[in-house]
């Protein structure tokens, strides 16, 4: 495949290519400084020059991303592994701005956070749970972003399909480690020893099992 970039870089027309970028870039920028300003108690992000509100979600959706934050703040803070944020915890990177389902920095990263901090560095795990108006996203631009600021898992949670896929970083991109469901199990590759089978996430009773085995491995 032809890199784009190349095609630009071998253009007597690169000068103003150049130009016309740090006009488009100067503008976004502003618009970027903005939404900073403007930002209130509804879940937004800041995509590509875009502000992006999130719609009410299902009640299978709330469900999983309840169940599954749970297990995983249990984990966390039982052996002080670091720190859990969920929903409107907003990831700046270099460009974009995000709002994870959930999300997980290591002790080293969270150890300075503060208490009135309102935006967070690239985390070591993101959980997104798709809904229709979010997948394109979910599997378009933040899929390639996070692997590009070197977030290295990223889970993708389909409730309506009760499947989780886990995504690990290897040499830059994201591959898929597992597509689980069921009694299926994953294994963690950030938060070693939290391995759960998928319908932990989907089924309360499932749920509070899990709960209940991680909680007893900590007495």
């Amino acid at each position: 495949m032809e890199n784009p970039v190349d095609k630009i870089t071998q253009s007597p027309l690169l000068p103003r290519y150049l130009e016309e970028i740090q006009v488009f870039w100067h503008k976004e920028e502003g618009r970027r400084k903005q939404f900073y300003k403007e930002m209130d108690d509804r879940k937004v992000e800041f995509i590509n020059g875009e502000i992006y509100f999130q719609s009410p979600v299902k009640l299978q959706h709330n469900e999983a991303g309840k169940f599954l934050l749970r297990l995983i703040d249990i984990f966390v803070e039982s052996s002080q592994l670091g720190f859990v944020g969920y929903e409107k915890m907003l990831i700046s990177l270099t460009r974009n701005d995000y709002e994870p389902d959930i999300c997980f920095w290591n002790k080293d990263k969270s150890i300075d956070f503060k208490r009135k901090q309102m935006q967070f560095p690239a985390p070591d795990l993101v959980v997104e749970i798709l809904s229709e108006s979010t997948e394109q996203i979910d599997r378009g631009v933040k899929f390639e972003d996070y692997a590009q600021h070197n977030i290295a898992e990223y889970w993708i949670v389909d409730a309506e399909n009760q499947t989780i896929e886990q995504y690990v970083l290897e040499s830059g991109n994201y591959a898929l480690k597992h597509k689980a469901q069921n009694q299926e199990i994953i294994f963690c590759q950030v938060l070693k020893g939290f391995d759960i089978p998928a319908i932990a996430v989907f089924d309360k009773a499932e749920n509070v099992i899990v709960l209940k085995k991680l909680l007893s491995k900590q007495e």
